[in-house]
C-alpha cells in the first residue's frame, strides 16, 4: 500500500472515530533510522497495518464512543462536583436527534439526559410530534453537569465537543434540534441570538438543524410554546419529506 493510499485509509477510519496508531517503541523508532546515513541503516523492516476496528452498527459505535470517553478527566468539570458522565439515550438509528446544552442536578443523578423538569416537558413534545424518547436519540453538548448549572466555558465545551460530533456522525440523523441558546451558538459557531435562530434550517454534518427555545425556557415563558410548536412541525415535515420551500 502506498503512503497515500494508506493515509487515505487511516483518515477515513478516523472519521469513523477509530484511532489506529501503533505507539510500540519500535513503531517510533522507524522515524529515527530514517535521518541516518544510508550506510548506518538497517534492513528496513516494512510495518505492520495499523489494527482498526469496524463496527456492525451505530449501537456498538456509540457504545465504543462511550467507552473511549471513559470516567472522563479531560476538562475541570470532574473535580467540580459532577457524579457521573451522561451520555446520550435512545435510538441509535434515529433520524431526529436534540442536542441540549448539560445536565442538571436530576441528570447527573441519574445519568440520562432531559430526565427533570424541562426534561419532561421535552418528553411531552416529542410526544406530541407523534414519536416517543426511545424513537429519537437524545444528548448534551457537554457529558458533565457544570456546577450550578451554569453555562460550559470555552475549554469545557473545546474537550466535550467532539464526543457529541461523533455521536451525530454514529447515528446520523436527518434533523438535529439545538434546544436552547448555548447548544445552537456552540453548534453553529456563532453569537446571534436564539431569537434570530429558532425556527431556521441550517446544513449541518449531513442533516438539517433546526435551533429552537430550550424545554427550561417554556417553564419560565409558557408563550413561547406555540413557536416551539411551529418549529416542531417544521421538524415533521422534514422528516417525512413534505416540506414547502
Amino acid at each position: 500500500m502506498s503512503q497515500d493510499a494508506l493515509k487515505a485509509h487511516l483518515e477515513f477510519f478516523g472519521e469513523l472515530g477509530i484511532d489506529g496508531v501503533r505507539r510500540e517503541p519500535e513503531w517510533r523508532g522507524r522515524a529515527v533510522s530514517a535521518h541516518r546515513r544510508p550506510e548506518d541503516q538497517e534492513i528496513p523492516v516494512a510495518p505492520a497495518v495499523p489494527t482498526v476496528q469496524l463496527f456492525a452498527s451505530p449501537a456498538e459505535t456509540l457504545a465504543a464512543i462511550r467507552e473511549d470517553l471513559g470516567d472522563c478527566t479531560r476538562c475541570k468539570l470532574h473535580t467540580l462536583g459532577r457524579r457521573q458522565i451522561v451520555f446520550g439515550v435512545g435510538n441509535p438509528n434515529a433520524d431526529l436527534m436534540f442536542v441540549g446544552e448539560a445536565p442538571g442536578a436530576d441528570e447527573d443523578i441519574q445519568g440520562e439526559p432531559f430526565v427533570g423538569r424541562a426534561g419532561q416537558l421535552l418528553t411531552k413534545i416529542i410526544e406530541a410530534m407523534g414519536l416517543t424518547r426511545d424513537q429519537v436519540y437524545i444528548a448534551n453538548l457537554i457529558k458533565c453537569r457544570p456546577p450550578q448549572n451554569r453555562n460550559p466555558e470555552p475549554d469545557e465545551a473545546a474537550e466535550c465537543e467532539p464526543f457529541l460530533f461523533r455521536q451525530i456522525d454514529s447515528i446520523r440523523p436527518k434533523v438535529i434540534v439545538a434546544l436552547g441558546k448555548f447548544a445552537a451558538q456552540a453548534l453553529l459557531r456563532t453569537s446571534d441570538p436564539i431569537t434570530r435562530l429558532r425556527g431556521r434550517e441550517f446544513a449541518y454534518r449531513d442533516a438539517i438543524l433546526m435551533p429552537t427555545y430550550h424545554p427550561a425556557y417554556l417553564l419560565r415563558t409558557p408563550s413561547a410554546k406555540r413557536e416551539v410548536w411551529e418549529d416542531m412541525k417544521r421538524v415533521k415535515e422534514i422528516l417525512s419529506g413534505q416540506r414547502s420551500e
